[in-house]
C-alpha cells in the first residue's frame, strides 16, 4: 500500500475527534468535477475546514433509495457529529442530509478542542479566509440540467449510487464492522470491563434483531406479505391538517393507532411515507426544527418544492432498526396531523439517538 494509500485510510471509529484539513489539502484529493473516488466535495463542506469534530458514526455502508431501495457498500468513509448540509449550495435545499467524510479529507485530532489562534498558527483555514473563486466552482460542480434542459443538482445525496458499490443482503461483514466500528455502543459503559462487555453484548443483541427482523421481512416481500412493525393504513383519501408550527416549538407525535387512521393503503398521507422506523418517536415530546418547503429529490435530481409542508424535528432521525443499521440517520419527515402542540411538558431526550433512513 502506497503513503498516499495509507494517509487516506485512518480506520477512524465512533468517538474519535480529528480535524478536517485545509482547504488546500482537500482540494489537492479531488478531480476535475470536485469528486473523490466519485464522492462529491460540496460548498456547504468548506465551512469546516480547519475544524475539529468527533466521528458520530463509521460510513460503511449506507442506504439509496434511486434504484429502488438498497444498502451499500461505502468505503474509508464517516459521518462527523452534528454536521448536516445546509443547503446554501444547492438551491436552499430544506433536505439537512448527514454528509459524509472521506477519510482522505481527515487527520486525527491530539486534543478536543482547538480555539482560532492555534487554528492560524497550525496553517489550517478558516471559512473567511476561503476564496469566492473555489466557492463559486464548487457550487457550479453541483448544478447541471437534464435532457430536457431542467436544473438538477449533483450532490452526495443524487449520487450516492454512483460512489457506492453492491453487498450482498446477507454479508456477515457488514455487521462485523458495525461492532467494531463503534457504531453501536451506548457511550453509557464505564472504565470496567464488565461494563464494556455488557454494552458489547447489547450491540450483538442489536444485530440479531436487525438479521431477524431483515430474515423475516425478506420473506415477507418475496410472498407479498405484510412487513414487520404492522403498519396498514386503510383511507382511499388521507385528511390535511394545518397547525401552522414554527421552529422552536414544542410538539407531541401522535399515537400509533391515530397515525394510522390518518394513513392510506400504501401507508401515506398526501404522499408522504410514514415509516415503520418513525414509530419509535410515537409519543415522545420534541422541539419543531423547521418547516421544509422544498428538497432535492434524489432519484431526478430536481428540486421538488412541497404543495404540502412537513415538518422536521429536533434529534428525531432514523435509528435504522429494521433497514440493517444503516448509520445515514435521514431525518424523518412528519404531517402536521401526525403532531399535536405541547405545553408546559418537557421535550423527550434525543441525545443518544442517532440521527435518519427513510424518506417520503
Amino acid at each position: 500500500m502506497s503513503r498516499i494509500e495509507q494517509d487516506r485510510r485512518l480506520n477512524l471509529k465512533a468517538g474519535e475527534w480529528v480535524e478536517v484539513r485545509s482547504r488546500e489539502e482537500i482540494l489537492a484529493t479531488l478531480d476535475e468535477h470536485y469528486r473523490l473516488e466519485k464522492l462529491p466535495f460540496m460548498p456547504e463542506m468548506l465551512n469546516y475546514c480547519g475544524k475539529r469534530l468527533r466521528v458520530s458514526k463509521r460510513a460503511d455502508k449506507t442506504c439509496q433509495y434511486i434504484v429502488g431501495w438498497s444498502i451499500r457498500r461505502m468505503k474509508d468513509s464517516v459521518h462527523l457529529e452534528g454536521v448536516r448540509c445546509d443547503g446554501t449550495g444547492h438551491g436552499d435545499c430544506q433536505a439537512g442530509c448527514l454528509i459524509f467524510w472521506k477519510e482522505a479529507w481527515l487527520k486525527r485530532a491530539q486534543n478536543d478542542v482547538l480555539d482560532p489562534e492555534q487554528l492560524r498558527q497550525s496553517g489550517a483555514v478558516l471559512p473567511e479566509e476561503i476564496s469566492q473563486r473555489h466557492v463559486d466552482e464548487l457550487v457550479n460542480a453541483g448544478k447541471g440540467s437534464n435532457s430536457e434542459g431542467e436544473q438538477i443538482y449533483l450532490c452526495q445525496a443524487t449520487e450516492v449510487y454512483e460512489y457506492t458499490s453492491h453487498m450482498r443482503l446477507w454479508d456477515p461483514r457488514q455487521y462485523i464492522r458495525d461492532l467494531r466500528s463503534g457504531n453501536l455502543t451506548s457511550g453509557l459503559a464505564g472504565d470496567s470491563w464488565e461494563q464494556r462487555a455488557l454494552d458489547f453484548a447489547l450491540s450483538v443483541l442489536r444485530v440479531l434483531s436487525a438479521l431477524i427482523v431483515g430474515l423475516f421481512n425478506d420473506v415477507q416481500m418475496r410472498r407479498h406479505g405484510v412487513l414487520y412493525p404492522f403498519i396498514a393504513g386503510k383511507l382511499e383519501k388521507t385528511p390535511l391538517e394545518t397547525l401552522d408550527l414554527q421552529p422552536g416549538e414544542l410538539v407531541q407525535i401522535r399515537s400509533k393507532e391515530e397515525i394510522i387512521a390518518t394513513l392510506d393503503s400504501n401507508n401515506r398521507n398526501r404522499g408522504l411515507l410514514f415509516d415503520y422506523e418513525m414509530l419509535t418517536y410515537c409519543g415522545g415530546i420534541y422541539r419543531v426544527l423547521r418547516r421544509v418547503n422544498q428538497m432535492i429529490d434524489e432519484r431526478s435530481k430536481k428540486m421538488l418544492y412541497l404543495k404540502n409542508p412537513c415538518i422536521i424535528l429536533e434529534g428525531v432521525a432514523c435509528r435504522s432498526d429494521y433497514h440493517r443499521l444503516c448509520p445515514r440517520a435521514i431525518y424523518h419527515y412528519w404531517r402536521e396531523s401526525w403532531l399535536k402542540r405541547a405545553v408546559n411538558l418537557v421535550p423527550s431526550r434525543t441525545d443518544q439517538i442517532p440521527e435518519a433512513c427513510e424518506k417520503c
